[in-house]
């Protein structure tokens, strides 16, 4: 019979904040994080030990439809704001006709390529047009006689219907046969070269017409041969549009930059529901040209590519949770005689990516959101392959309940990843990292977790170290950035929940009985601050304790008399509390501050106990 020695006389414990920073609180009925429950709402945490409310936001422009993104160019004063299916800059409409869905830009060559599912669109920092109006026209072939061949030069562009063809002229020969047949009735533009190196442009109708279902321009007259030995002469622009190429750019929704050797020079794009395992590269520093060759094809069919990493020198593709094999395909950018190519160099397993808006950098680390949590793409460090590893564990108990997860997206400020979802924010601090816990034994580390509530957020963005939130009601909210100011502590006028809650405190023998005789808590002080303690005994939560006046500090700058004080003492104030908590199992605590205008600074936390006798029930 197994033996078990329990002490005769009254076992005194003390737990303080660090004892419950160290609690797995994942497994606590109300908890998501290691440091915060679902109710403990805007609580950030400096340090171990400490933690403070977080500040809020404030209204700063109002649109008439939901903000689906903020897009600027580096030198711009101004950025662009889409709102619901128009673009404003400063206010005033710049273009109208958007898709209303979130929306990504990319700089390149000093302009802002714009995608949204609908339109591809450029931004020069004066007027914003679909890409397609300007794109480039490739040159299929060069040294073409009259009658066709030729040298095949460029691959066709999806964007746009032109197309370029360069012919040897000759003194008889009028009839110049083109690549392509079926031609769009967009007129045809012809230049010849000049002795002088310039060229004269021929007018369709006077100097030649066009069979456009042959493809064929006839000359009235010869153009003659070259007037320089060995180049070509006769240059033939065209137009024919293929139903669809088009629309397999425009109607993508996400990218990412990348190319040869890692270079940050072509853009790459996906997302296309038509064509959901397809993406398309752009040609060097020119997102205007896409060559119908330029593709990639990467997994199953039915499994749709959901986002993009840099992990090293190599693209990874994301692959979502219907595809089995193939969940992260590498690339790697190469030349390939003297043409660009990107093979495939490896795959890593794991489970899909979910949410096509929740892949973003914290640290050095790639994080992105599946079924089972958010994932990282890091280093096994003994054999140095790439896995997916869970990187939200003190999070998942309360993230994974979400509905739609789907639409989530994240953001990275600070070297915090926010996940906003449902008006909340899933946060992880970068510069916090945990050790790896049991219950995720392929998770090297994890990361503190917080919840945040009240956010409509639809996107974010930062500017100047501050922190921006494009609403799902048409509003533009500017985060505080001012954590002395008492002004920062409200939601656009509303007050701020914030709640530390303990986990269960059961003793060192949970079936003990606990008796609760003293709690401590130390403030950090303000020219307003309070606190609310209440305790839960037997499932119901008492209140215990209300103190509004110890830890304020006079202060000039947030001087106010109705919270007035003479103390000018600004270091960390103590609040004692006698408790008459008596023969329970178990205890839970939860430190409160629902004030508009007021900081929260939590320093410290000490509780003391006995345990004495068996716990009966109750």
């Amino acid at each position: 019979m197994a033996q078990f020695s329990v002490p005769s006389s009254p076992a005194r414990s003390v737990m303080t904040i660090s004892d419950f920073l160290g609690v797995d609180f994942t497994n606590s009925p109300a908890s998501v994080s290691e440091s915060m429950s679902p109710n403990g709402v805007n609580m950030i945490r400096d340090v171990p030990g400490k933690v403070r409310k977080s500040m809020g936001y404030h209204e700063i422009a109002t649109y008439d439809a939901r903000i689906n993104g903020f897009h600027k160019l580096h030198n711009d004063e101004d950025g662009l704001i889409h709102a619901g299916t128009n673009l404003y800059k400063n206010g005033e409409l710049v273009y109208s006709g958007m898709n209303d869905i979130r929306s990504k830009s990319f700089e390149v060559d000093n302009k802002l390529y714009i995608v949204d599912g609908l339109k591809m669109l450029v931004y020069d920092g004066e007027k914003v047009a679909p890409v397609e109006e300007n794109a480039y026209i490739p040159t299929l072939t060069i040294a073409k006689a009259p009658s066709g061949g030729g040298t095949a030069y460029e691959a066709l562009n999806l964007i746009q219907a032109g197309f370029k063809e360069c012919f040897a002229g000759t003194e008889k020969d009028t009839a110049y046969q083109l690549t392509f047949g079926e031609l769009d009735e967009k007129e045809v533009v012809v230049e010849i070269l000049t002795e002088d190196g310039g060229t004269v442009t021929k007018k369709e109708g006077t100097d030649f017409t066009v069979d456009r279902v042959s493809g064929i321009v006839n000359f009235t007259v010869a153009p003659g041969v070259s007037p320089v030995t060995g180049e070509d002469n006769v240059f033939i622009t065209a137009y024919r549009t293929v139903e669809g190429y088009a629309d397999r750019i425009n109607k993508c929704t996400f990218g990412i930059l990348y190319g040869i050797g890692g270079a940050a020079d072509r853009l790459f794009l996906s997302g296309n529901p038509d064509m959901k395992n397809n993406d398309w590269f752009s040609g060097q520093y020119d997102p205007t040209y896409y060559p119908d060759t330029g593709y990639g094809t990467l997994g199953s069919s039915q499994s749709a590519i959901m986002g993009y990493s840099i992990i090293n020198n190599y693209l990874a593709a994301h692959k979502d949770e219907k595809e089995t094999h193939q969940s992260i395909v590498l690339r790697e950018g190469v030349l390939i005689e003297n043409e660009p190519a990107f093979r495939i160099v490896n795959t890593l397993q794991g489970t899909g990516a979910i949410a096509k808006d929740s892949f973003a950098y914290l640290s050095t680390e790639p994080l992105f959101l599946t079924r089972l949590g958010v994932y990282a793409i890091t280093a096994q460090d003994i054999t140095g392959e790439k896995y997916a590893q869970n990187r939200s564990f003190y999070l998942n108990g309360k993230l994974l309940e979400e509905d739609n997860l789907e639409d989530a997206f994240a953001f990275v400020y600070k070297d915090m990843y926010w996940l906003c979802i449902n008006d909340v924010a899933y946060i992880l601090d970068g510069l916090q990292p945990l050790p790896p816990v049991n219950e995720m034994p392929y998770a090297t580390r994890q990361y503190v977790g917080f919840y945040r509530t009240n956010l409509p957020a639809n996107c974010m963005w930062q500017e100047n170290g501050v922190l921006y939130m494009g609403g799902k009601d048409g509003k533009v909210y500017e985060f505080y950035n001012d954590p002395n100011s008492l002004a920062s502590y409200n939601d656009n006028g509303e007050p701020i929940e914030a709640i530390w809650e303990t986990p269960d405190i059961d003793g060192k023998l949970f079936y003990k009985n606990k008796t609760f005789r003293h709690m401590a808590v130390r403030l950090q002080t303000a020219p307003s601050t309070s606190v609310k303690i209440y305790a839960m005994k037997n499932g119901l939560w008492q209140f215990i304790k209300e103190d509004s006046t110890t830890a304020r500090c006079f202060s000039f700058s947030s001087f106010s008399f109705s919270r007035f004080t003479f103390v000018c003492n600004a270091t960390q104030r103590m609040i004692i509390s006698k408790l008459r908590i008596k023969k329970v199992d178990k205890a839970r605590f939860r430190l409160m501050n629902s004030n508009v205008n007021e900081p929260f600074g939590l320093q410290d936390i000490a509780l003391e106990f006995i345990e004495k006798g068996n716990y009966k029930g109750g």
